[in-house]
């Protein structure tokens, strides 16, 4: 059993993948050419924006929507500590301050929180749909309208989510997604796109990607070297009408786990948020032995990972932040447990898993 099972990725679409790289090769041409716009084109469509602009990965489309929308050295975004460090990092890069906010009971930043946190220097939200799950929209947007804030959102995790029924990066000012091949939209190597409905905003991404220049060697902003590659954006273009379809699968699997697992005292589920559509990019639960159950399935070959282990305010790159007190978001990394949940798991699988959990608790009863 894998956690992700990318060989099958290929070998599923392998004509289609075989025929879309030979065609790059073919070309010559490797770097913002035919196939990025078409996949741009595609991936916009499917949201229902007006432009995406594919960039080198997820967190430098993080950081080039932040630079497109203005934000300083000394400005504060304020966002969450229960995401891949990324998010944050963003935020440094382009010397913003991250202002962390303990998460709600669904590992989102919690939204009800923000305005107490809001200050003269603050000019953005990163609200991250973690897990493949919308975070609370209404009350974000609520807030950014309120105060007059940006907002970026991170959806590294949840390519096809919703909220309400819209699809989760259409909110903000600019979205932000990953193609990393862990992703339920994923490349066979590093990519990323953000996406936005602002003319503005889409011409200063596409500026910023590429040195800041519009024309060649005329460099008008400062700009930085993030392109989605020919070759990836192929790729991308093979895979992104299986979205849908890998997407209910995800969710088909996760209601086998909820019911196998619906009566184990020891753990708790992963809540969905009413309104949402969930894409269950990880499945996480949460219990007290988690380390142990965590050892217990990989000596039954079962794999499982922790994400995340050490919330971002507690590592040792944000320094600054380590004495401020999160209590939800250090309970969750205490507690949570990624299981086994990808387009290519089968059901006896899911229910092997299932199985394996309930045995360990029993044993412990």
């Amino acid at each position: 059993m894998l956690f992700n099972d990318f060989k099958k990725t290929y070998e599923d679409n392998q004509t289609e993948i075989d025929q879309a790289i030979s065609r790059v090769l073919e070309s010559g041409w490797f770097i913002l050419g035919q196939e990025v716009e078409k996949f741009e084109a595609s991936f916009a469509s499917y949201l229902g924006t007006k432009y995406a602009i594919g960039v080198g990965n997820g967190l430098e489309a993080l950081q080039i929507a932040l630079m497109a929308i203005g934000i300083k050295p000394g400005d504060e975004v304020i966002t969450t500590a229960h995401s891949a460090v990324a998010t944050a990092l963003s935020i440094k890069a382009v010397g913003g301050i991250p202002v962390f906010i303990d998460i709600d009971d669904y590992f989102h930043l919690g939204a009800p929180k923000i305005e107490e946190k809001i200050t003269s220097k603050t000019k953005a939200i990163i609200p991250v749909h973690l897990y493949g799950q919308s975070a609370d929209m209404d009350t974000i947007m609520a807030v950014s309208r309120k105060h007059n804030l940006a907002v970026i959102e991170d959806c590294a995790q949840a390519h096809g989510a919703e909220w309400k029924g819209q699809k989760v990066g259409t909110f903000g000012q600019a979205g932000c997604f990953s193609f990393y091949p862990t992703k339920n939209l994923g490349a066979f190597g590093d990519g990323g796109a953000i996406v936005t409905n602002d003319d503005k905003i889409a011409e200063q991404c596409r500026m910023i990607r590429n040195y800041g220049q519009k024309n060649r060697y005329e460099h008008e902003i400062y700009g930085i070297n993030s392109r989605l590659d020919e070759i990836q954006a192929a790729i991308l273009s093979v895979l992104l009408p299986e979205l849908d379809k890998n997407n209910s699968k995800r969710t088909e699997l996760a209601s086998i786990y909820r019911q196998e697992l619906s009566g184990v005292k020891e753990i708790k589920l992963p809540l969905e948020r009413p309104e949402t559509k969930h894409v269950y990019h990880l499945f996480v639960i949460e219990t007290e032995q988690r380390d142990e159950l965590q050892n217990f399935l990989k000596e039954n070959n079962v794999p499982s990972l922790v994400h995340y282990p050490i919330p971002i305010h507690k590592q040792k790159c944000f320094s600054e932040w380590n004495g401020i007190n999160l209590p939800q978001t250090e309970l969750a990394a205490s507690r949570v447990l990624s299981l086994p949940i990808h387009p290519f798991l089968s059901k006896d699988e899911v229910l092997t898993v299932c199985g394996l959990i309930k045995d360990f608790f029993v044993a412990r009863q």
